[in-house]
């Protein structure tokens, strides 16, 4: 039963030497035959060539060379990440065979650092929006139930880990894209302070609202994986240049004395009660690892406009040149961001740099008060997978379909580190998270509370039935 053990549990078992990579990865691909099919996670399976480096591992092993931080570890790379030899389709018909002939710098992180790629999860078309499907490969279904989303868009990552198919998986956050997925399917979801994993190659070296960063079934493996994808990289003029060792070290922390800001509602966000009721039953765990708990929120006036700008203006300028030639492969909600993006002008950019220049200055000057920021990662529980968004949410009506996901992207405004941890169920079973920001950097001390939060509440050891069936 290996594939049930954490990443951390068969780092150890391989190193150790009692397992070999090669039947880790057995153990997993026996896992993705028997559930994929049923949840749509894998899109891409390179059984062949996992087979093969896994085999190197162990020889690598063998001859008692250094071992990487995640030798022998299965890991699903995002459709939207670029793998050399691996079709890598974007969610998109227009890309719907293309095979690129080189890593990005994650990919490639993560196969120095020793993981076996095993094949790439499922992602909506270009990323867009939080709810994974597309005309290419389908719907990714949520594994606590079936007829749910898995949210998104790292949706067929959150899944793969859900269900026990792989013990570790990268993904990317623009709005809420790490954090999402991770509380509707019970995982835990990292969204890094900006620049601390580089992105690269990229035709935007200074747009920071999208981040890459690592997914896992606890908090400690995803610590793991952060420390091999961290770290500065020449070409991406924003990485933090912070060694990612850090991330290696032990995750205990005393939180007596540590100030936490409660807001269930993120400051007044539209929730959904099942939600709220489960970020306020966690109140007393904070309490109880002896934090200070105090009603309060950050100010997030402007973040929307800052989100919905720079997301229009970042989609106009990676997705514009393809309208001409691919409008009727492109779903509606990428043409309507392209749109919103082509509308800009220059005044309206500016606006949005100096908006979120105060958001920030507002949100270091309350990490100086308060430690850690506690509230929902989404404003309600999964939802039914034939629905393409949320319209409404405790009768608040939106007008466009990333309106419900701001309980996420205004913490994208901040530049700040979240994670989402499994936080509860609601009474029909299906998963919510909760969401906890640091400080700017302070990606080290949120990834401890976390790690805390989860040993105190063992919510996130709960698997769903299909993973264990």
């Amino acid at each position: 039963m290996l594939h049930l053990k954490s990443a951390t549990e068969l780092r150890n078992l391989i190193s150790a030497g009692e397992v070999s990579a090669r039947a880790v990865l057995d153990a997993h691909l026996r896992q993705i035959e028997r559930v994929n099919g049923k949840v749509n996670a894998i899109v891409t399976l390179d059984v062949e060539r996992a087979v093969q480096w896994s085999i190197e591992a162990d020889e690598h092993q063998a001859k008692g060379r250094p071992l990487g931080v995640l030798h022998g570890l299965p890991v699903v790379h995002k459709d939207l990440f670029s793998t050399a030899g691996m079709r890598t389709t974007f969610g998109s018909p227009i890309y719907k065979d293309h095979v690129p002939d080189s890593d990005e710098l994650i990919v490639q992180r993560l196969r120095e650092a020793g993981a076996v790629s095993i094949g790439k999860s499922n992602t909506p078309e270009f990323g867009a929006g939080s709810q994974t499907f597309n005309k290419v490969f389908g719907a990714t279904r949520n594994p606590y139930n079936l007829q749910k989303t898995c949210g998104g868009s790292s949706g067929g990552a959150a899944v793969a880990l859900a269900t026990r198919m792989v013990p570790i998986a990268d993904g990317s956050d623009m709005g809420g894209s790490l954090r999402n997925p991770a509380s509707f399917c019970n995982v835990v979801g990292f969204r890094p302070s900006t620049g601390r994993v580089p992105t690269w190659p990229s035709d935007n070296a200074w747009f920071s609202f999208g981040v890459q960063g690592p997914m896992a079934r606890n908090v400690q493996d995803v610590s793991l994986m952060l420390a091999a994808i961290a770290g500065p990289d020449p070409r991406v003029p924003l990485s933090i240049t912070e060694p990612s060792e850090q991330f290696l070290g032990s995750l205990d922390i005393d939180l007596r004395g540590k100030r936490v800001a409660f807001a269930p509602t993120l400051g007044g966000l539209p929730v959904c009660r099942e939600v709220v009721k489960v970020i306020e039953e966690q109140r007393r765990i904070f309490t109880e690892l002896g934090c200070e708990v105090v009603d309060a929120c950050l100010d997030f006036d402007k973040a929307n406009d800052v989100f919905r700008i720079l997301r229009g203006f970042r989609f106009a300028m990676k997705f514009g040149g393809l309208v001409d030639q691919h409008r009727e492969q492109m779903k509606e909600t990428v043409l309507w961001n392209i749109s919103e993006g082509k509308k800009l002008s220059g005044e309206d950019i500016a606006n949005a740099q100096r908006w979120r220049t105060e958001l920030f200055d507002r949100a270091a000057k309350f990490f100086e008060q308060f430690d850690f920021l506690v509230g929902p990662v989404t404003q309600v529980p999964p939802f039914n997978i034939e629905d393409q968004f949320v319209s409404e949410i405790e009768g608040t009506k939106f007008t466009s379909y990333i309106d419900w996901m701001q309980s996420c992207y205004l913490v994208t405004a901040t530049g700040m580190p979240a994670i989402s941890v499994p936080a509860g169920f609601t009474p029909n079973g299906l998963p919510i998270g909760v969401q906890i920001i640091g400080g700017y950097r302070r990606d080290l001390d949120v990834l401890r509370i976390a790690n805390a939060f989860e040993l105190a509440t063992d919510i996130a050891s709960q698997a769903p039935k299909i993973a264990l069936a």
